[in-house]
């Protein structure tokens, strides 16, 4: 695969319908990486069996950026298939989110518990750590900010009247929820969604699968994460170096 990226920057200098030609042995090249990566990851899995479920990453090198200069994008995308099913969501709810959270065993905090941590910055930071994701009620978002002090600020936090969007302290948005959805699917949609967010270095990674996983599902997800990340690119394709999927405890396979 790493003999693509002369042959995919060839590619520009030709005719349309040439390029178009390219890009096909390009996707179909790219495509037989992929699915002999996750056949490997699979076997990998199956031979040196684990206390737990594996979860596969999806490993992304960029190449022509520059995070200082270049504008950062982020975006989230919600995958077909849940990628992380132990991922930890808490739910910052109402009396009927609460209830409803405790019928499913969806962890929860109501206003009287987040008012009992007294802005203490430490215990917002520990209950920030302790969960990979919040879900809040219209009720309840309104009011984090006071609840919680001003130590959200100074984590990075932003705050909008219109969109309720929330950064708690290691850069996590509580989504919101109404009354009108449903909450256990609300929870199924925040573990399948995963998010690219170009920081400080032209490196990320993002969890798109676990090896107890069809090798098709698995396929579908990483082929869905890849797609979104090249849309939110300013070049596309010209701004991949290199992906990578690895498991948790597995070896790494590069499949562009």
């Amino acid at each position: 695969m790493v003999a693509l990226a002369p042959f995919v920057s060839s590619c520009l200098l030709l005719p349309l319908a040439v390029q178009d030609l390219c890009s096909h042995h390009r996707r179909r090249h790219e495509s037989d990486a992929l699915r002999e990566a996750i056949s490997q990851i699979a076997n990998d899995s199956r031979e040196k069996q684990r206390k737990f479920v594996e979860t596969i990453e999806l490993q992304i090198g960029l190449k022509n950026y520059d995070p200082q200069k270049d504008k950062r994008f982020s975006g989230s995308v919600k995958l077909p298939h849940i990628p992380r099913p132990k991922m930890k969501v808490c739910m910052l709810g109402d009396a009927q989110h609460v209830e409803e959270a405790e019928k499913m065993g969806l962890d929860y905090m109501d206003v009287e518990a987040l008012k009992k941590m007294n802005k203490n910055k430490k215990l917002v930071k520990k209950l920030a750590k302790k969960y990979h994701a919040f879900l809040a009620s219209e009720a309840i978002i309104k009011q984090i900010p006071r609840l919680l002090g001003p130590g959200l600020n100074k984590a990075g936090k932003a705050y909008d009247n219109m969109s309720y969007a929330l950064i708690l302290p290691c850069g996590k948005f509580p989504t919101l929820v109404t009354h009108q959805e449903s909450l256990e699917s609300k929870v199924n949609e925040t573990k399948a969604t995963v998010k690219f967010q170009l920081k400080k270095v032209l490196c990320m990674g993002v969890a798109v699968g676990n090896c107890a996983m069809e090798e098709k599902q698995i396929f579908q997800n990483v082929q869905m994460s890849v797609n979104f990340l090249v849309s939110l690119l300013k070049k596309n394709w010209q701004n991949v170096r290199c992906l990578y999927l690895k498991s948790t405890m597995g070896k790494v396979y590069r499949v562009f």
